[in-house]
């Protein structure tokens, strides 16, 4: 299955699945910033969940100047990856989440790299990252995608240029 995916605008068609992936399949700390609630899944970080997201629908144009895609592997909705605007003129930050059972498949890089595919659309020309040392599938996704890896003070940091050629799958 790996490459097989496809990346759709997060919007009301595709939220309630989303949530239910996530709800399902990942913590809420994953998947979303965090909220004062109830532990676990409760109805409070449903909500939030839910509003976290349509905040983002504006996509660049919004005020949060991210746009948020919903990852679909057969059709169906697997996790989220995000491009939001940096300070750095033609630099967004990435971020993604996939549900457990799409892990270890080659998603994740497939979805990366349609990502950079729609920022290098964007006229973007870096994409950067930030996960911690124990993400390995994290890494290994940036690895697949060409990024540049630093460590700095816990945490890694991730930089792809847009004008390379990404590598082969």
């Amino acid at each position: 299955m790996a490459g097989a995916v496809r990346l759709e605008p997060v919007n009301e068609g595709n939220l309630e699945p989303l949530l239910s992936v996530a709800a399902a399949e990942a913590e809420p700390d994953d998947v979303m910033p965090p909220v004062d609630a109830p532990a676990g899944w409760s109805t409070a970080r449903r909500d939030a969940f839910r509003e976290f997201h349509r905040a983002h629908f504006a996509g660049f144009a919004g005020p949060t100047g991210t746009q948020m895609y919903a990852i679909l592997a057969g059709g169906e909705v697997v996790g989220m990856v995000r491009m939001a605007r940096c300070d750095e003129p033609g630099t967004v930050e990435t971020g993604m989440w996939l549900g457990r059972s799409a892990r270890g498949q080659g998603l994740g890089a497939a979805a990366l790299r349609e990502l950079l595919n729609l920022a290098a659309a964007a006229g973007m020309q870096t994409v950067v990252a930030r996960t911690t040392p124990d993400n390995a599938g994290a890494i290994s996704v940036l690895r697949k995608c060409g990024a540049k890896l630093r460590e700095d003070g816990g945490t890694v940091r991730a930089q792809i240029c847009l004008d390379a050629a990404l590598p082969a799958v």
